[in-house]
């Protein structure tokens, strides 16, 4: 996967000092193989192969540190937090002032062109909200909200913490085990509990389809936490390698890869993310950066679409292969921005912009990979459906 690309444990390309996570030591012990990730240092797989730790979270529980990623508290400096839901409306296309409190949503950042700068989590907490930011836009993102919301919000990335997610059909029976009291609790819920005795901020969420937790921890306490937890009935360390071929199985997107600033949330498939009252003729209709080509294309359509790929044959279609209408087209007609092997599908599969018009289910398009065209079929995303806890 080129996204995980192995180089030396102590540097990235640049040859900077990576960043590591309150887990280290712990995915060492464990015998990962550790590789450079947007700065830090991540497990990629450990030994019993990234395989057997995609099946842990289809069919019992996958535990993954994802203690890179960058948490944040907004607090409103006027004591009201539809103050602070609404400044962060100015920079997002979703609802955050109609989020019920205890309740988490999926968001975007755009730009003044209609592009995605980022995707995020944010919670209702109540008397401030939590936003969970991709690593490798942290620094963009923290200065975004800065340069936005500073006004409005005292702004703070929290250092101290951990995060781990835990997925699959087991993840609430080994939580559970700990004293977790998330039972009860629905897909994009958000409480506080305890685990095994520590003090844990808990969403029912995840990126790989499945249903789970990510669980922000103390970081002097999220070993402890990530042990327990590893030593409970289908449970088992999983790195960036599964969690990779289960979101894209899931059909979610990577930033960076399948959404960045040349995307919009139509042309992304992320329309659904974007709620009624801030499209055309909701009460709070637009305001957002790139609001005008976005909302235009919400309603009438646009030009591209991503679209699933299931290639014929074994061979995987990865990025950035160049997918044509026809095998003798002079022309590519798009491109694959993620492709891989999916263990649960059986065979290849990839995700790719392609024209609107070439986008229904079945159409057949073909791939150009090692210099021949490879036939691939249109398919429904996601790949494998989803599990959430309803």
């Amino acid at each position: 996967m080129s996204e995980h690309d192995e180089m030396d444990g102590q540097g990235d390309a640049s040859g900077e000092a990576l960043a590591r996570t309150p887990l280290t030591a712990l995915h060492e012990s464990l015998g990962a193989r550790m590789a450079p990730f947007a700065g830090w240092l991540m497990p990629v797989q450990y030994p019993s192969g990234i395989l057997r730790e995609h099946a842990a979270a289809r069919e019992g529980a996958a535990l993954f540190d994802v203690s890179h990623m960058c948490q944040v508290i907004l607090r409103p400096r006027s004591g009201k937090l539809e103050d602070a839901a609404l400044a962060l409306e100015r920079i997002a296309p979703i609802s955050v002032a109609g989020l019920a409190p205890d309740r988490q949503r999926y968001g975007l950042f755009t730009a003044p062109n209609g592009g995605i700068l980022d995707d995020f989590m944010v919670a209702n907490r109540g008397d401030h909200l939590f936003l969970v930011v991709n690593a490798a836009r942290r620094d963009h993102d923290l200065a975004h909200l800065r340069a936005h919301l500073s006004d409005d919000c005292e702004i703070e990335a929290l250092t101290d913490r951990a995060l781990i997610a835990l997925q699959g059909p087991r993840a609430e029976a080994a939580a559970s085990a700990l004293g977790a009291s998330v039972a009860s609790m629905k897909f994009m819920d958000v409480a506080e509990t305890a685990l095994a005795g520590v003090p844990c901020l808990v969403s029912r969420s995840g990126y790989t389809g499945e249903d789970g937790f990510e669980i922000s921890i103390p970081a002097d306490r999220a070993e402890g936490v990530a042990e327990a937890l590893l030593e409970q009935a289908g449970v088992a360390p999983s790195g960036l390698g599964a969690r990779d071929s289960l979101r894209l199985e899931a059909g979610l997107c990577l930033y960076g890869s399948d959404i960045d600033e040349t995307t919009t949330p139509a042309e992304a498939g992320l329309g659904w993310a974007i709620q009624k009252i801030r499209r055309t003729g909701g009460a709070r209709e637009g305001g957002f950066p790139g609001a005008a080509r976005i909302l235009a294309e919400l309603e009438n359509g646009p030009s591209r679409l991503r679209i699933g790929l299931r290639p014929e044959g074994r061979a995987p279609m990865r990025p950035p292969t160049a997918i044509f209408d026809s095998e003798d087209a002079a022309e590519p007609v798009g491109q694959v921005v993620s492709g891989a092997f999916g263990p649960t599908l059986g065979g290849p599969m990839a995700m790719a912009y392609a024209p609107t018009a070439l986008a229904a289910p079945g159409t057949r398009l073909f791939g150009e990979v090692r210099g021949k065209r490879l036939p691939a079929l249109v398919a429904d995303l996601p790949f494998v459906p989803h599990r959430y806890k309803r």
